[in-house]
Formats: C-alpha cells, structure tokens, sequence
C-alpha cells in the first residue's frame, strides 16, 4: 500500500492490525486511523517559524511583570482579554484574539544541538538513523496542493528527510523575493538549446541508471525531474517581489524575516502544504534585553502583517502558524545582563489552522521556571500539528532496514487548542 514518498509502505504490523480490526467488526474510524488519518483536518498547510539559538520565553510571550525574573522588558495587553505578551511585539498585540499560546512545554534538552534535533523531530538522536523533521513528515503524509513543492525551508536549511526519502527534502530559498539563479537556463541559454541539452541529460542517465535499484541515483533522477518541472512552472512567479507594492513590503519589513514572512504567505496561496522560516540569534547570553527589543522591531510587523493579511482573506482558517524555538533562557539574569540556557518549561505561539484564537494553554510557575500547570511535551507540539493537519501521529512507516517507526515519539495532540 502506497502511503507517500518514494512508495515506503505500512509496516507489517499496521498491516495486521488494521486486518485484525476488520475481523474483529471495528469501525471504519478505527481502520482509517491504521492508514494514518482518522478525523477531519482543521487546517491545510503550516507556516513554522524557528527562532534559532532558544528565544526567552519570559521576553516575548510569557512575561512576569513584578517578579525579578521579569527583567527590563514591560507586559502589554492584548486584543485577547486577560493574556499579555512581551512589550517587543505591540502590533502583534493587535492580532492575539486570532492567536494561542501555550507556555508549559515542558523540555528535556539543553544543548543547541539535542535540543533542535528533539524539537524539530520529536524525536531524540539516536546513531544509526536520520529522523526527518516535522515538515518532511507533513509532505510524505499529505498529497501535493499545486505546482510548487509541498516543503519549503526559508533562510536556512530544515531537518533533513532520513528514511521518508528525497521526495520529502525540503526546497531551499536562500534570499526570500529574489528570483532563484537555478531555477533557469544559464545566461545565454535559450530555452529551445536548453530544453535539448536536459532531452540529452536524460538519455545519458537512462543509460547509466540501466535496471540498477541504488536508491541513490532513483533519488539524485526525482531531483533532476523535480527542478525541471519547477522551472517551467507559473507558479514560479511566487518567488519574485517584483510586482509586490512598496507598501505590502513596509508592513511586513524590507527584512530577511519580513520577506520570508510574506513570502510565506504567497507560497501557501499557491498550495504549498509546509513552509520553514529560519532565524537565527536568540542566545542571548549577554545583553539579552536590546537584543530582545532588536529581535522585536523585526518579528513584530512581520507575524502580525501575516496573521491580519490570512485573516483577512479567510486563508488563516486553513493554515497553523508555529513559532518555536530549541529551549527557552533561564529566570534568572546573569552578571552580563543575558539569559542562559533553560530546557525545563519555554513556549510556542500558535495561530490559525482550526484552533481558538485568545487561548493560553498551561502555564508556569510565578517565575518562568518550571510547568505549574497543565505540562506539554515536545512531542505533543508535533502530534497537535499532525492532529490539525489530519494525520495519525502514531502510523509507522518503514526505514530502508526494514524497521518500523512512528511519525512522532508518543506524542499526543494538545486538543483543548481545538474549537
């Protein structure tokens, strides 16, 4: 049974159970939950932004006004009666009633690199295995909504796609609004010239290729067939600011981040299903409190110019907005006025995609210091996107060695998020 890229298939013993079930006289519930999705989807694609370097979750969505771990940065009101946010993010304010937070993750990782393994995957390193990131997943699981690729990494590179295989690689956009030099013939190339050499191209790797199964060149061919057929694609033209108004541009910001921000917002009205947005400079180990402000004065226009402009269109019902970072910064201020690392409770914002805007889901303790309610596993984050999108978070696939793995590490959605 054919489940997504490159034909990984269910394993044997979703095979079974779903067999079992039938035999057993179970609900057609309970079969298409075997096949990965087992109720209606609240939303159709993700925009996941990742704050790279672990954002102070007590500066931006979770301050503590009057406590001394509270810091220089001043609580603000929002459209959402009873929930403030950090003072950097006053035109986002505007748009909380659309917005949720939850503020109880409950981390386990505080080195950079474990941690944005875990968060991004769900899953913790493990040697022998390259588990893809929650984008690829999304892209393996659901079908293609347009011409464009289904996973579209901004500004930075995204987990790679491990045992889900090439076709579930993320596209890589290295400057949002510039026009991408690969995506065409070289200078002084024609197309009718260009189109015979890749005719030629093609020729040359059937005959090497010949009857060989090295999953190596069926991969390096689905990059070659998937370039091909973007460049001569119309929806191309999502890429390119060229036509985009002075004025758009200003209210998300002439900025990587406002850029990519906006582009986002063009590439899902093209049917793209997962876009990446990568920012790096959130270890904050001194001066964390200008940083914070500067971090501000950039995100701020952006997520809010994003929230209001979906909104508006009715596109924000179908699309998740995530924001998250691998940790979050520690309550207490250290000697070079800056936060340093702190796994034990961050937050993620969320907006869009099906949940109810002006929700606050857990929280922590007086201090920002450890979950004091309601605590939410890394997983959880990824099962609640797999729940929004449709997917069954506990369908196995098979890896290349014949082993069965979960899309997610028992993880379970955050449903009081859900209307």
């Amino acid at each position: 049974m054919a489940t997504g890229c490159l034909d990984y298939r269910l394993s044997r013993r979703s095979m079974l159970a779903a067999g079992g079930a039938s035999l057993l006289g179970m609900s057609v519930r309970s079969l298409l939950a075997e096949t990965g999705k087992d109720h209606p989807a609240t939303a159709e694609h993700v925009i996941l932004f990742w704050n790279g370097g672990g954002m102070s979750h007590i500066d931006t969505w979770d301050p503590k006004p009057g406590r001394p771990t509270g810091g220089e940065l001043a609580a603000i009101k929002t459209s959402a009666p009873g929930i403030q946010i950090s003072e950097i993010f006053p035109t986002l304010a505007d748009q909380m009633h659309h917005c949720a937070l939850i503020r109880s993750i409950a981390g386990t990782q505080g080195d950079h690199g474990r941690a944005t393994h875990h968060v991004q995957t769900s899953y913790l390193p493990f040697p022998n295995l390259v588990y893809p990131g929650i984008g690829s997943v999304v892209s393996h699981e659901l079908p293609n909504l347009g011409e464009l690729p289904a996973y579209i990494s901004i500004s930075g590179q995204a987990p790679r796609a491990g045992y889900l295989g090439q076709k579930c690689e993320a596209y890589f956009v290295p400057s949002p609004g510039d026009k991408d030099p690969y995506l065409a013939f070289p200078e002084g190339i024609a197309d009718v010239r260009g189109n015979k050499r890749l005719e030629v191209l093609a020729k040359f790797n059937q005959r090497f290729t010949g009857t060989s199964t090295d999953e190596r060149l069926r991969s390096t061919q689905t990059s070659i067939n998937e370039a091909v057929e973007l460049m001569r694609s119309p929806a191309l033209e999502a890429f390119e600011f060229g036509k985009v108004s002075a004025k758009t541009l200003g209210r998300y910001g002439n900025t990587p981040f406002g850029r990519g921000a906006l582009l986002a917002k063009r590439l899902v009205e093209k049917g793209v299903r997962f876009v990446q947005i990568n920012r790096g400079g959130f270890d904050t180990h001194r001066g964390n409190f200008p940083a914070m402000q500067d971090h501000g004065e950039v995100m701020d226009p952006a997520l809010a110019s994003l929230v209001s402009d979906l909104a508006e269109t009715g596109l924000l019902k179908k699309t998740l907005i995530v924001m998250l970072s691998e940790f979050g910064r520690t309550p207490k201020i250290n000697k070079d006025a800056g936060r340093d690392h702190w796994a034990s409770v961050f937050s993620c914002f969320i907006a869009g995609g099906g949940i109810k805007g002006g929700t606050v889901i857990g929280s922590s303790d007086e201090d920002g210091a450890n979950p004091q309610d309601r605590p939410v596993k890394v997983q959880d984050i990824h099962a609640t996107i797999c729940h929004a999108l449709g997917i069954n978070p506990n369908k196995e696939v098979m890896t290349p060695l014949a082993r069965p793995m979960k899309l997610v590490d028992k993880g379970e959605a955050v449903m009081e998020l859900f209307a």
